[in-house]
């Protein structure tokens, strides 16, 4: 019998609790990047990973530590879900790019280069003047290419973002994004984007945030899938996949951390408006990662060939994550 193929989703975060891990295995998912951070430094992050070694040996016989390809096709060979674990910033290296090793070798496997502000290493895409990537950056992108860690472009402005991909000697992602045609904000991607990634053989992971949708929960996945056709013709359909950038279990306390961080004092009332905000709601084709199969049924109504609909739930990222989680010789 055909071994079945991988189901990836890039990103997610959320208050994590057993439910969360078989609702992926009632998705069907074979491997899923968790963020970790967002504005943790690297105490903070090594924190962070501590308690996600203390999660992964409570919940082993659901999931498993990713950390090279090969790790991919034995969670899959052992019917549990493989967890690759990323920060949103590159915060956890502090300024020191010997920390780049430091959290490889401890499992961070994916990190950001920004988090919508200015970072050491560029620009993020809330900036209002974009330098590209800095001589620290430069610095950092060429050890992250050394140590087998996933460059990661979401939330950089243009400028820095097609920087980092020129720079890198490895093919870079973009973990949870949206084209700009889909919807036009600063903090998706352009054309231009899409095509250095697909001519660099990079990956782009379509999010499905409500605000990142153009209707918000209202979206249509018929116009989803439209939006997978139409890049799929800039970038090339095997350079595409899912980062869903699911999050649950969380309140408003939680946008409020990764929006403003550290980086802006938020008035107590303020802080108390965050406490009582509701996370915004999911369509109803994609409400958990249970639903995950959804995506796949509309992918073929869209057209795509049953490859091509492999490819994109998560061959794809499979493909890329053989080679992009290997460090160099």
């Amino acid at each position: 019998m055909a071994r079945r193929g991988h189901v990836i989703d890039a990103i997610q975060y959320s208050n994590w609790t057993r439910q969360h891990f078989e609702e992926w295995r009632a998705g069907g998912l074979t491997a899923v990047g968790v963020t970790i951070a967002y504005h943790e430094r690297a105490r903070e992050t090594l924190e962070r990973l501590a308690a996600w070694n203390w999660r992964l040996r409570e919940h082993a016989d659901l999931i498993r530590p990713v950390r090279r390809g090969a790790d991919l096709e034995a969670a899959r060979a052992e019917a549990r879900i493989g967890v690759l674990l990323g920060a949103q910033n590159c915060s956890p290296i502090d300024d020191d790019v010997g920390l780049v090793q430091v959290m490889a070798d401890a499992g961070l496997k994916v990190m950001q280069l920004t988090y919508n502000n200015l970072s050491l290493i560029g620009a993020g895409c809330a900036e209002l003047d974009d330098p590209g990537i800095s001589r620290f950056g430069r610095a950092a992108i060429a050890e992250m290419n050394r140590a087998g860690m996933v460059i990661d472009l979401s939330h950089s402005a243009e400028r820095t973002t097609l920087e980092a991909i020129a720079l890198s000697r490895r093919p870079v992602a973009v973990t949870h994004a949206n084209p700009r045609f889909f919807t036009d904000t600063p903090r998706h991607k352009s054309d231009r984007v899409l095509r250095a990634l697909g001519e660099s053989g990079g990956m782009l992971g379509f999010s499905l945030y409500p605000p990142h949708l153009p209707e918000g929960a209202d979206t249509s996945l018929e116009a989803f899938t439209g939006m997978v056709a139409r890049a799929a013709e800039i970038a090339g359909v095997d350079r595409l996949g899912i980062g869903s950038d699911m999050c649950r279990g969380w309140d408003g306390r939680t946008i409020d951390w990764m929006r403003n961080g550290r980086w802006r004092h938020v008035p107590e009332a303020e802080r108390a408006e965050f406490a009582e905000m509701p996370w915004p709601s999911q369509p109803d084709w994609f409400r958990t990662p249970a639903d995950t199969p959804n995506l796949a049924t509309g992918l073929r109504a869209r057209g795509f060939s049953a490859e091509e609909v492999a490819g994109l739930m998560g061959d794809n990222w499979a493909r890329f994550l053989a080679d992009a989680l290997e460090p160099e010789a």
